[in-house]
């Protein structure tokens, strides 16, 4: 048994403790926008924030975490999808087969706390995660406008 703090609410889930925490939250909290990829860290469609830090959680066993530890998920980031990342994604039109996106908007948001105006280069080392349809120009486009946004100017398209 443990007691998980995601995306603000309490969850007492019955799992063994190494467990990966990517399928507490899929399996036992019902929590299904963190997706399974790689299942060894580096493809980050498991990509949650833990205390505000970006973690890939399909190879972090549920022991690892305190019940203290605030864990947030895609859905948790915002609960009408009005974070910057998640408008500049729609406005940009990221997404193909979208299987990765909720890692990908994780990272950004993650990336855009710590550095609220990243260069070109900033978010080509932050974002890590893998996206086999091959969206990064998109991507990066997006962490651009969603930056935009978080500092309350108008997004790219609207000046266009």
């Amino acid at each position: 048994m443990a007691k998980l703090n995601i995306n603000g609410r309490t969850h007492d889930v019955k799992v063994e403790a190494d467990t990966p925490l990517l399928w507490a939250i899929r399996e036992q909290v019902g929590l299904t926008g963190t997706k399974y990829g790689c299942g060894v860290a580096q493809c980050g469609a498991c990509s949650v924030h833990i205390n505000g830090e970006l973690r890939r959680s399909c190879s972090m066993p549920v022991s690892t975490v305190k019940a203290t530890d605030k864990i947030v998920t895609i859905e948790g980031l915002s609960r009408n999808s009005s974070h910057p990342v998640q408008k500049a994604w729609l406005e940009v039109d990221v997404p193909q087969c979208g299987y990765c996106q909720s890692g990908q908007l994780m990272a950004a948001a993650a990336l855009l706390k710590k550095n609220p105006n990243p260069s070109d280069k900033d978010i080509d080392d932050a974002m890590t995660n893998i996206c086999r349809c091959g969206t990064y120009q998109r991507i990066r486009a997006a962490v651009h406008v969603a930056a935009k946004m978080a500092a309350g100017g108008n997004s790219a398209k609207a000046k266009a």
